[in-house]
């Protein structure tokens, strides 16, 4: 018989922040390993493509106007289709070319790529794997057969107690300025300014849940109510005064 393994923890520092990897599954080492090296490998491609802090990068040279679109490597052109879409799909509340300097991608990319990386696990015979990107979660499956991973959404004002403990099914992401400050553009108003002190968006997909959290923080409950309406997407947003607003289908870990 092989060595397996039960659990998988990989650390990948990479677009400016810590990105972790856990895996839950009996598995050969080595097959893992390769499979890790690829999503590390994904990774880092997409910060030297799209980071806004590299001067070398297609994304930062297309903002300087240097190179055309199609000069660029083919995902520019995808990632900014996709931003289209979610900037259709929050009405306009997340717009990465409403931002200053240039179009800036960085609300949607951080989520697609956790959700690429993700998906490069899928062929491993694992009971579930977690990809987060900076509290950015991209999932499937659960830590063994039946059961479901639960993440937990931290207050705003006191970020060692939480909110809410939710069930995972598939991504969730949480957008604010508790951690850095003012960063969140409205794209109406033309300031950096934020409706709710917290919002989180869980869904099939983190690159859109990464998109509509941020339009969540903006826009506020108007952006909520939009959400609703969104197959497979759901929200729920922290107001300055600690209460808690959520879509119906939430999911909650209800005591």
């Amino acid at each position: 018989m092989s060595d397996v393994v039960t659990t998988t923890r990989r650390l990948i520092e990479v677009m400016g922040t810590v990105v972790t990897i856990d895996l839950f599954g009996e598995v050969d080492p080595a097959q893992t390993d390769a499979a890790l090296e690829r999503v590390e490998k994904s990774l880092h491609d997409v910060d030297r493509v799209f980071s806004t802090y590299k001067p070398t990068s297609a994304l930062s040279r297309l903002r300087r106007g240097e190179v055309a679109l199609g000069e660029t490597p083919p995902e520019v052109a995808d990632v900014l289709d996709l931003c289209q879409r979610a900037k259709t799909l929050s009405a306009g509340w997340f717009d990465p070319w409403s931002l200053p300097g240039g179009v800036d991608p960085t609300g949607f990319v951080k989520g697609w790529a956790a959700q690429r990386a993700l998906d490069e696990l899928r062929e491993l015979p694992l009971f579930g794997a977690i990809v987060n990107a900076a509290g950015d979660i991209a999932s499937f499956g659960g830590p063994a057969p039946g059961v479901v991973f639960r993440t937990g959404i931290v207050r705003p004002d006191d970020p060692q107690r939480l909110a809410a403990v939710v069930q995972l099914h598939g991504a969730l992401a949480t957008s604010g300025e508790t951690q850095r400050g003012a960063h969140l553009y409205n794209p109406f108003s033309h300031e950096y300014f934020t409706a709710v002190a917290s919002a989180s968006v869980a869904g099939p997909d983190l690159g859109v849940c990464d998109a509509l959290a941020t339009a969540l923080s903006v826009g506020g409950h108007d952006v909520l109510a939009l959400i609703d309406q969104l197959d497979g997407y759901d929200a729920m947003t922290i107001d300055a005064d600690g209460s808690m607003r959520a879509t119906p289908s939430f999911a909650f870990v209800r005591n």
